[in-house]
């Protein structure tokens, strides 16, 4: 008898991406300290637009096996939506190797967004009031403080696989644009410390306040003093909503920046879905600008994480190649050094 051979999907793990630009740069996507990857690996649609994933890769432990090829980190996006799996996250730790970094965002109830309490495990729903659990969205404040102590005990132990295996990068909390600079809103991210013990936090913030130049050197401090990573962003400019793009190193083992797109005339917009206001690919003078300062990150840092959230087909993925290409390039020109490195 003769042996069986690979399965198509083990062969199409070393095959090249369909779309011809996704074919370039370092592999995976690493330039020195810099780790550049994705929001997701499992966007619906990147996969729908065959540009990406060969044919053959199909099954989830082969597109992160795929993913994981080309890009050393990614955000896992979904625990914003829906508190996480240990048994889901333990696959990924199979699935990843062994220095590969995962990003993981805070579920919503855990930085003042509003989510869907459907979501919820059936014995936390069952804790609600009747009129709360039939909602289509609630708030944490509205949730019994039990309930709220349920919700991070079990994001906690959701990803616990991740910290345990040593590749869990960071949790991001992205505050959202209603989470103004205050006493009231610094003592909730210090009591987001308390609650995530032995985790690298990440903060994000949507609300300019905190970035305004009367209060940025404030803001930064207080992160560096609580041992906080400050997630430099890169967005649309001149809404009520927007942040500046600010490079800052808060802490000396890791700094994030994040690519939201420039989607200007959507970024601020009511009832605009995700798809749409991050529907957006830079050009590479775009993402030039930002050459200089992850740079200067790195040189800061141990490592920085880049992350690109414009997930639309196959833009993030494209947009992290031609940013590896970018800083290939200004690496071998002028070196940087990492604070803690060689």
């Amino acid at each position: 008898m003769i042996p069986a051979g690979p399965s198509p999907g083990v062969l199409a793990l070393g095959a090249e991406p369909p779309l011809a630009a996704l074919r370039k740069g370092p592999t995976p996507a690493r330039v020195a300290n810099v780790r550049i990857g994705t929001a997701s690996w499992t966007d619906r649609s990147l996969i729908e637009s065959t540009t990406f994933y060969p044919p053959g890769v199909v099954r989830a432990e082969d597109r992160l096996r795929y993913y994981a090829r080309h890009f050393p980190v990614v955000e896992v996006d979904a625990t914003f939506y829906a508190l996480p799996s240990a048994r889901n996250a333990a696959a990924w730790v199979e699935r990843a190797p062994d220095d590969f970094s995962f990003g993981v965002k805070a579920f919503a109830a855990m930085t003042g967004h509003p989510f869907v309490p459907a979501g919820l495990p059936s014995d936390l729903r069952a804790a609600l009031a009747p009129d709360v659990a039939r909602r289509p969205r609630v708030y944490a404040r509205e949730l019994p403080s039990d309930v709220r102590d349920e919700i991070w005990r079990r994001f906690r132990d959701g990803i616990a696989p991740l910290n345990q295996a040593g590749i869990l990068g960071y949790v991001l909390f992205q505050f959202p644009k209603w989470f103004p600079r205050g006493r009231t809103n610094m003592a909730y991210i210090e009591e987001c410390v308390r609650r995530l013990p032995d985790h690298r936090i990440a903060v994000e913030f949507r609300e300019p306040s905190w970035l305004a130049a009367a209060h940025a050197d404030v803001t930064l401090d207080f992160l560096r003093r609580h041992g906080l990573v400050y997630v430099s962003v890169d967005e649309p400019q001149g809404t009520r909503a927007s942040v500046p793009p600010l490079a800052a190193a808060t802490a000396d083992d890791l700094a994030v920046v994040r690519f939201h797109g420039r989607n200007t005339a959507v970024w601020d917009r009511p009832g605009v879905g995700v798809g749409e206001r991050f529907r957006y690919l830079y050009g590479e003078r775009e993402l030039d600008e930002w050459r200089p300062r992850i740079a200067h990150l790195a040189g800061r840092v141990r490592e920085v994480h880049v992350l690109m959230n414009n997930c639309h087909r196959h833009y993030a993925v494209q947009n992290a190649k031609d940013l590896a290409v970018v800083l290939e390039a200004a690496w071998r020109a002028q070196p940087w050094h990492a604070r803690g490195g060689p």
